[in-house]
């Protein structure tokens, strides 16, 4: 995979120290979302880094030590699928980047975050970035952080529920999953508000 030929600019203000935040695993069938909060040095960049989905996972889990080497705050959270269920995936997403948000050293100045939905944090300014995680390093940084997070524990997931492939479609929808769920029913990770889960609780 080639590297970045112009490095993502570190921020969205330079000068303020900015967290950039970003979730993974917003369209999954089962597991939680997880989400991520940096705040880089100013000036930071990195060839590799961009938006976690556009690397391997081997360049992904190269860039995290490098990450929380060079970061003057780092923080990973999640929120579980029965909360998913309770609050919906979009609330749920929001609250694990607050959660990522509470658990820096460092409080930050402003925040950016990746999309284009927020719910305001504190009295915090914030920016939503539309492919913010390809445009800048601080989003990016935390894309990369939530999206290995996620995958660990997906991957840790499948020694308890093996049946369903999560070490390799981390939970994600794919058809090998959907079969799985035929064929084996609902685990208690599942996502059971999620379409392709829900119809076969009623038809237990």
């Amino acid at each position: 995979m080639k590297s970045l030929s112009n490095p993502l600019p570190a921020c969205v203000r330079p000068g303020v120290c900015e967290a950039g935040c970003d979730e993974a695993g917003r369209g999954c069938l089962a597991g939680p979302v997880f989400a991520a909060a940096v705040i880089l040095p100013d000036g930071f960049s990195h060839p590799w880094l961009n938006d976690s989905k556009q690397l391997t996972d081997a360049r992904r889990r190269a860039l995290v030590p490098i990450i929380r080497e060079a970061a003057v705050a780092w923080s990973v959270a999640s929120v579980s699928a029965e909360e998913i269920d309770e609050i919906n995936i979009l609330q749920a997403s929001i609250l694990a980047m607050h959660r990522a948000l509470d658990g820096l050293a460092v409080r930050p100045g402003h925040i950016a975050v990746d999309g284009n939905r927020f719910r305001a944090y504190g009295d915090i300014v914030h920016t939503t970035v539309v492919k913010g995680d390809a445009r800048y390093a601080n989003i990016a940084a935390a894309s990369v952080l939530a999206k290995t997070a996620r995958d660990d524990y997906m991957v840790a997931a499948a020694v308890e529920f093996p049946a369903y492939g999560w070490e390799v479609n981390k939970g994600y929808p794919t058809q090998a999953h959907r079969d799985a769920l035929a064929r084996e029913g609902v685990s208690p990770l599942h996502r059971r508000t999620f379409r392709g889960v829900r119809e076969l609780l009623h038809c237990e």
